[in-house]
Formats: structure tokens, C-alpha cells, sequence
């Protein structure tokens, strides 16, 4: 065992969050509380979890689901991958592994979404394995204990938090140790104003030591986000109002969206719209009122949405060369349809 082990059980035999999904032994409540909680803080994922299990209790549920079922359930939350992926697991799971989790994180791993961290989590917490994990908590602790003095999420940084880990994991309690160093970093050794006077591990850090522990980790620099202006069109037809659903694969894959896309140099917001609903649905339209803008920044880039009420001309029906699928829909029923954040957005304003 380490040397800062025993302090760390003990600290979090005191201390421990008290989270929904610890304590029930359910491997598929860790798992899916694992993927929830990649990049989204916990006070985010609480309620989301609990509704997902109160419709979701079982790998079974989950499996037997429509995807856009899940989709809906999972709005608000973002990086939509992670449902599609769960999705898509849990019939793997069913399938191929009788509706029982793989117990070891080297065969979690070869489930879609789950990388090493979330193996290592699960394998951990919910089969005992002694398999150490490393999220963003963990490597705030570790590279100020251990003052690491290479950017934390570089290759080589990365490589040494992993192996520091390992090195100070103690046998037959790494599930409890993951734990503990996981509600270290969420609620004493945090980004900013780490609360150093009240760290059980405070004699052994030598960032602390070194009066450097503000500066820990080291970040990579990172450029610029760019920004992108997009336009979207509310078609509406006899009470209804046009939606395209996204293909199932990359950015808000499976979402319903309105359908249009990014303004071009030296191109009008009216001239991007006409131009993308000519791309996309093969039809022109006529753009009339600017409804609203909205923003919205995602993990790489930013967005700033100006939406239109827009009417189709001639007699022809649109084509969805773009979308997996189209349809016009009630104002009433836009609801029902699992939809990005700017695009609920819009919805909301139209309801109004």
C-alpha cells in the first residue's frame, strides 16, 4: 500500500458523496452513472440519472428501447454520443453477454463508450478488480501530489499519471481508492482555491510543499475556438413546421433539428438560408421573419443561430439529401422530438 493510502480510506470513510448510484452493488447503475458523468459535473447528472433509471432499471430496458426514446431522455445532458453508445452497448450486452456486464475492464473496453477510464471505473467499483482509473479529478490530485512538471494531458503526462496510479493503488481496495481520489478532487483539491488546510493528504503533497499547487496541472495550450454564425429555417406549412433528423453518426447524431448550417464569407444570413435549404431539401424558400438569435458553445467551437419563418415555393415536397428523415410537425408535438439545445431553443420560442 502507499504511503498516502491509509490516509485517503480513512479521509473517505468520513467523508464520502453521497451519490445515487453508490452502494446498490448494481453494476449497470455504475456503468451507466460512469458515462453520464464524462465531461458533466455531478450536480448535472444527478436527475438526469434518476429519471434514466426510473424508465431505464436494467440493461434489459435500455436494450429493448427506441433509440430516439433514449435520445429524448438524454436531452439537455450533451455529447450525444455517449447515449447512442449506451444504447448500442446495452444491446451487446444482451446479445452477446446474456445481460451481464463483462467483469474485467480489458473486455468493458471492447463495448462502444467505454474507453480505459470508464473500464476502470466500472471494473473497480463494481467487480473489485484492482484496476486504477485516472479521470479529471484523479489527475488533479496526482499531478499536484507528485508535482508533475509536463502538461497533465499530454502523452507523456498522461503516461506517468497512469503509472502513478497503479503504483500507489492499494490491493483488494482499488474501488474504494478510485472513489476516494475521485471525491478529493471534486470537493478539497479542486481547479481553483484547493482547500489545502483541510486535505488529508496534505503532508504528502509536493506541489504543496513547493507552493505551486495553484499551478498544477500543467495545461496544454490550446487555440483558439472558432466561432460559427448559422441560420435556420422555421418552414412552416398548414400549422406545421419542418424538421430534419441528423444522421445517426457524428455531432447531435439522430437529433431533429430545422434544417440549415453555417454562413459562408462575404454571404447574408438570407443567402446562407437559401443556400443551405437548396443543399439540404433540394427547394427554394422564401425567408420572412428573424424569429430569434440564440448561442451555444460546444466542447471545440462556438455558435451563434439566427432563425427565420421561412415558406416553401412551388408545389414540389422537400427531399432530405442531408437528413436520415423529414417531417412536418405540430407546433404542439415538437416535444415529442429529441432535439439539440439551439434547436429546443427555437422550438420554445415558437411555443410562446
Amino acid at each position: 500500500m502507499s504511503t498516502f493510502a491509509p490516509a485517503l480510506l480513512k479521509w473517505y470513510q468520513q467523508h464520502a458523496r453521497e451519490l445515487p448510484w453508490r452502494g446498490a452493488g448494481d453494476a449497470y447503475a455504475i456503468w451507466v452513472s460512469e458515462v453520464m458523468l464524462q465531461q458533466t459535473r455531478v450536480e448535472t447528472v444527478i436527475p438526469y440519472y434518476q429519471r434514466w433509471m426510473a424508465r431505464f432499471p436494467n440493461v434489459h430496458s435500455l436494450a429493448s428501447a427506441p433509440l430516439q426514446e433514449v435520445l429524448k431522455l438524454w436531452e439537455g445532458l450533451g455529447y450525444y454520443s455517449r447515449a447512442r453508445n449506451l444504447h448500442r452497448a446495452a444491446r451487446i450486452v444482451v446479445e452477446q453477454h446474456k445481460g451481464r456486464l463483462p467483469r474485467r475492464a480489458a473486455e468493458l473496453q471492447k463495448l462502444p463508450g467505454i474507453g480505459r477510464y470508464t473500464a476502470a471505473a466500472i471494473a473497480s467499483i463494481a467487480f473489485g478488480e484492482d484496476a486504477p482509473a485516472l479521470d479529471g479529478n484523479i489527475r488533479r490530485v496526482l499531478a499536484r501530489l507528485f508535482d508533475l512538471q509536463v502538461p497533465a494531458r499530454s502523452p507523456e503526462g498522461e503516461r506517468r499519471l497512469w503509472e502513478l496510479a497503479a503504483q500507489h493503488a492499494p490491493s483488494g481496495h482499488v474501488g474504494t481508492y478510485n472513489q476516494a481520489l475521485m471525491d478529493l478532487g471534486a470537493t478539497i483539491c479542486t481547479p481553483r482555491r484547493p482547500a489545502c488546510d483541510a486535505c488529508p493528504l496534505a503532508t504528502f503533497c509536493q506541489a504543496r510543499s513547493l507552493g505551486v499547487q495553484a499551478e498544477r496541472p500543467l495545461k496544454t495550450p490550446r487555440s483558439a475556438i472558432p466561432h460559427y454564425t448559422v441560420a435556420a429555417a422555421v418552414i412552416r406549412r398548414n400549422g406545421t413546421v419542418l424538421l430534419g433528423q441528423r444522421p445517426p453518426d457524428g455531432l447531435l447524431g439522430g437529433l431533429w433539428e430545422f434544417p440549415g448550417g453555417k454562413q459562408e464569407a462575404d454571404e447574408t444570413l438570407i443567402e446562407c438560408l437559401q443556400r443551405e435549404i437548396a443543399e439540404e431539401l433540394g427547394m427554394r424558400v422564401r425567408v420572412e421573419e428573424h424569429i430569434g438569435s440564440y448561442k451555444h458553445a460546444y466542447s471545440h467551437f462556438q455558435v451563434t443561430l439566427h432563425a427565420y419563418t421561412c415558406r416553401l415555393t412551388g408545389e414540389a415536397e422537400p427531399r432530405a439529401r442531408e437528413h436520415s428523415d423529414l417531417r412536418w410537425v405540430q407546433l404542439t408535438e415538437l416535444e415529442r422530438y429529441p432535439m439539440g439545445k439551439l434547436d429546443r431553443l427555437i422550438a420554445a420560442t415558437l411555443l410562446t
